[in-house]
């Protein structure tokens, strides 16, 4: 595969990992579902695995792609801090929404626990 491909196809990785944490910070609306739930713990997913693909390609990177990444990961974990202090304010609808989720994953994990006895 040529050079010039291959970082293209590292910019697109890495801003589809920008574009999925943004939208799961309520920064971005989805487009498919046309709405900006918030979901921080997703969020925080995509920025590790940022930091992670920035980890591995260490010492295999252009200057561009490090600075790419950088800048990438400094504009997500301000984001990210903006986001979780928002979601601390009393009354927050997407504090509302985590707690609503977390309760409805537990129901569905305790459903299946009891469904598997004899």
């Amino acid at each position: 595969m040529e050079e010039q491909k291959k970082q293209l196809l590292f910019y697109q990785l890495i801003l589809s990992f920008h574009a999925a944490a943004m939208q799961q910070m309520g920064k971005l609306e989805n487009a498919a579902a046309g709405d900006s739930k918030k979901d921080i713990a997703q969020a925080q997913l995509s920025i590790d695995m940022i930091e992670m693909i920035k980890l591995k390609t260490e010492g295999n990177r252009t200057a561009e792609e490090t600075t790419l990444l950088e800048r990438t990961l400094r504009e997500l974990r301000l984001s990210y801090v903006e986001a979780l202090a928002s979601d601390e304010k009393p009354g927050s609808t997407s504090e509302n929404q985590s707690q609503t989720s977390e309760k409805e994953h537990k129901k569905g994990s305790q459903k299946e626990n009891t469904e598997k006895k004899p």
